[in-house]
């Protein structure tokens, strides 16, 4: 590489290093932020080490979560079983640290594919008008005019009680509001100077689009796409609450709640004698979602333009 190539290469980076180290001093002011943070890189781990964490009794599904017997009064936490057992003899320790897998794919894989959907709908829409954006946005007022969790549970029951059919219906439900948002974005970005000016020297439609609205019109929903993911996990788990999710035995923090509903309290001489088999998984979902929505506002304050000016 030419000393001429190096001074170009560093000059294009620059601002990419500065815009890095401004996102990293954001992110470092605001302890809020940092405690989301870490609470997903706690999350995370975990999800990572499951194997270690809790080694698969069955080897073919590791997501199944092993019995000790079949009694229907969950037992308290012991050696064997450190968290206790639900009834059914279900092991809490194991379902909640494979259930963390389940959250992670849940989460990414229902915001992932709606924010595809939500950008290619919502783009088309928002830069050609018309009767495309018409017909666009008049099936998006059709999902929006529907009570989210009454259609995923009508998806669901239409396609079948399983984890895979509620993230398929938790996709159908979820995208229209993303279109919605990003048309809105794109319809305000698409009349810039710097638009108009790639349209005048030849540029193409899908080159606009791609190179200088999508990046100016993205940011809100980013945004939106991170403070989703603990929502969608929320919204999953109390779907497997209500016996649409995931099958009888398999890891999942939701089901671990429905497996508590009948000891959530105690026989009348020692109320809380159950108290392990709702708080535990409670614990974790709570603490899930509140790192997501923590890290959420973190996106929010280092994506926001108007804070980029101060």
């Amino acid at each position: 590489m030419s000393i001429i190539q190096r001074s170009e290469f560093k000059e294009r980076l620059h601002p990419r290093i500065k815009e890095l180290k401004f996102s990293l001093n954001r992110l470092k002011k605001s302890p809020l932020s940092l405690i989301g943070l870490s609470l997903i890189l706690f999350f995370l781990a975990i999800a990572i080490f499951a194997p270690q964490l809790a080694p698969p009794k069955y080897s073919h599904n590791p997501y199944r979560i092993p019995r000790d017997g079949y009694s229907a009064i969950p037992r308290p936490p012991s050696p064997e079983h450190p968290f206790g057992t639900t009834e059914g003899q279900y092991d809490i320790y194991y379902g909640v640290i494979w259930g963390t897998r389940t959250a992670f794919r849940v989460g990414l894989m229902v915001v992932g594919s709606i924010l595809v959907i939500g950008i290619i709908l919502g783009s088309i829409s928002g830069y050609y008008g018309g009767a495309v954006d018409e017909i666009i946005m008049r099936i998006v007022d059709t999902f929006m005019s529907l009570p989210t969790l009454v259609l995923a549970m009508a998806l669901v029951s239409a396609l079948g009680h399983s984890l895979d059919n509620v993230m398929k219906a938790l996709i159908i439900v979820g995208w229209p509001s993303y279109a919605r948002l990003i048309r809105g974005d794109i319809l305000a970005v698409r009349e810039e100077d710097y638009v108009e000016a790639a349209r005048a020297v030849g540029c193409s439609n899908l080159r606009i689009i791609l190179k200088h609205v999508l990046p100016n019109a993205i940011y809100p929903l980013l945004i939106m796409a991170s403070l989703d993911v603990g929502a969608v996990v929320l919204t999953a788990a109390a779907l497997s609450f209500l016996g649409l999710g995931a099958p009888v035995g398999y890891a999942d923090w939701g089901q671990m709640t429905s497996f508590a509903r009948n000891w959530v309290v105690g026989p009348p001489s020692n109320p809380l004698a159950y108290w392990y088999t709702i708080t535990i998984p409670g614990l974790f979902i709570l603490f899930f979602v509140l790192g997501w929505n923590l890290l959420g506002d973190a996106f929010r304050d280092i994506l926001d333009p108007k804070l980029r000016r101060r």
